[in-house]
């Protein structure tokens, strides 16, 4: 059965990005071109845009209570990142469109070489981009369903609660903290909120999963471009026991040239669209992660206790994972940053100077001294080659493993100041 949905989440025509894209279909993030679907989407977002406005007013209501609040401020944040993340690519569609079409052409195209060992990286890195896809969404929809039947878990196994409720001394436990425009303490008013709130629940879940594996797994694919082009750079002049003719050797260099253009020009566009995105995200998994672990440490309730661990296990690993990913792409680009080389003859005069990377290294392991053609072309794409590449937080951080480890250090921080406060309110 299990093998019969994979099957049917893959797209011969996007090797990649299929079950990603047909997420961002399902979802709605990517717009029908029938009038009816699209208006229909459109209403469904502005309902989960509404149901955030709603989360906003509740903080009114129960600002006395620390712990509401907290939980209130974690989930809010949450449902703001993702509304942001929704209109931005809703608003950049026809970017990120682009941006997608050609991750799936230049992935088309690499898939149709006779290179063995390229084939193998591809192979390896789409099922690598599946493990990802499928984890994710698995962790989000565990995430989503134990939040959902909290509430009914509570009531039904818990006696103590369950007649506190009916005596009026305690109110139903909601799946979201949210305002409602009637009393969501009787039980026609619990039913209504606790079916909005878990609708709320699971598309705002759609929204997270199908835009995060898409970014992520675009991610993969500039790490793994970068490495192929490395390796067939390497490959302009042929090997040593039997070099290409000046004619292949030249259309080698002019597509790996151009294919480099267009990763830059893209990962770029990819970074426009993300950055900003990611600017906003760092902040609230700060918030997050700081208010989920004061929850744990506060919290007597095995069952809310593990509640709150496994929220913060998925809050860690989404940041996580944009960081992690980020990261291989400009570790791939930077890593080992060698002495300034000096070339002989024509191409050391020519690229003497600046300072090889990983993808510079391509080139340079080809076998140019044996071949005096070509010299200069190969200087120049050199020193295209050395372009950055990587994908930043807003002007402030770059997304990498660093970045991630003070953001804990951060969230950490929070957490000792706000359990610290507690603690002297209590004295």
């Amino acid at each position: 059965m299990l093998k019969n949905i994979y099957d049917k989440l893959e797209d011969p025509y996007r090797p990649l990005l299929g079950p990603n894209v047909k997420a961002l279909k399902f979802w709605g993030l990517l717009l029908p071109k029938n009038k009816t679907m699209k208006y229909i989407y459109i209403f469904l977002h502005l309902s989960i845009i509404y149901f955030t406005a709603t989360e906003y007013v509740d903080i009114w209501f129960i600002k006395s209570d620390i712990n509401m609040l907290l939980e209130n401020l974690k989930i809010t944040m949450l449902a703001t990142m993702s509304v942001i993340k929704v209109t931005t690519f809703l608003m950049f569609q026809r970017d990120w469109v682009s941006i997608m079409d050609y991750v799936t052409k230049a992935d088309l195209n690499q898939r149709n070489t006779e290179d063995d060992t390229n084939k193998s990286i591809i192979k390896n890195f789409t099922r690598y981009c599946r493990k990802i896809t499928y984890c994710y969404w698995f962790l989000m929809y565990t995430t989503v369903v134990i939040v959902m039947l909290q509430p009914v878990i509570k009531y039904a196994f818990f006696q103590t609660y369950r007649e506190n409720v009916k005596s009026g001394n305690q109110a139903y436990m909601q799946v979201v903290s949210s305002w409602l425009p009637f009393d969501k303490n009787t039980t026609p008013g619990c039913i209504a909120a606790y079916l909005f709130q878990s609708y709320a629940a699971i598309y705002g879940g759609g929204w997270i999963t199908s835009f995060d594996t898409n970014a992520i797994v675009i991610m993969i694919f500039f790490r793994v471009e970068l490495e192929l082009l490395k390796r067939d750079s390497a490959s302009i002049f042929g090997a040593a026991n039997g070099l290409v003719p000046e004619k292949e050797a030249k259309r080698r260099l002019k597509e790996c040239y151009k294919r480099h253009v267009d990763l830059v020009r893209y990962s770029r566009l990819f970074d426009s669209c993300l950055s900003p995105i990611m600017m906003f995200y760092v902040f609230v998994c700060s918030v997050m992660l700081c208010v989920t672990s004061y929850q744990i440490t506060s919290e007597t309730n095995v069952m809310q206790m593990l509640l709150q661990v496994e929220y913060l296990v998925f809050g860690v690993s989404q940041l996580f994972l944009y960081c992690w990913h980020s990261n291989d792409v400009f570790h791939i680009f930077q890593h080992n940053k060698m002495l300034k080389i000096l070339f002989i003859d024509t191409l050391a005069r020519e690229s003497c100077g600046f300072q090889s990377q990983e993808l510079v290294r391509g080139p340079f392991e080809s076998v140019w001294w044996k071949s005096s053609i070509l010299r200069k072309d190969l200087a120049i794409l050199m020193a295209q080659f050395s372009t950055n590449i990587v994908f930043s937080a807003g002007p402030f951080a770059k997304l990498s493993v660093p970045t991630f480890i003070n953001i804990l250090k951060g969230a950490y921080s929070y957490y000792t100041l706000l359990n610290q406060s507690q603690v002297e309110k209590k004295l």
